[in-house]
């Protein structure tokens, strides 16, 4: 497979994790709604979900991509969690220094992508 399927293939990876998460995070928002769900078991849960989906977007590129798993599946947690720091760098204007809980967050990310890889 071409390096140009490969970065295809991620892309595919990073849609159906991008789709996955906006179906999981409207379920937790319902139930934050519904319920009065604590913002402390939000967090937890936003973190579950961008973990999750790295995990199945890598899995899915792992199952397509059958050479270097690990690089294609890295390289998908690294796109993923960079993705979404940068939209939220531009929806608040502002750059600030990343805090342990963000950093660790990215760190689960690119977790996930990896042992998608491990196991697909």
């Amino acid at each position: 497979m071409s390096i140009g399927k490969k970065i295809g293939v991620v892309i595919r990876g990073l849609i159906i994790s991008y789709a996955v998460t906006g179906l999981l995070l409207a379920a937790l928002a319902l139930a934050v709604y519904k319920l009065k769900v604590p913002e402390s078991v939000t967090d937890l849960a936003i973190i579950a979900i961008y973990v999750a989906v790295t995990f199945l977007g890598a899995f899915v590129v792992g199952k397509k991509v059958k050479e270097q798993k690990f690089l294609w599946d890295l390289l998908l947690g690294i796109l993923y969690i960079g993705i979404i720091t940068l939209a939220a760098v531009l929806i608040s204007h502002t750059f600030s220094i990343p805090n342990t809980a963000n950093i660790t967050t990215a760190f689960l990310c690119v977790g996930g992508g990896l042992l998608g890889g491990m196991l697909s």
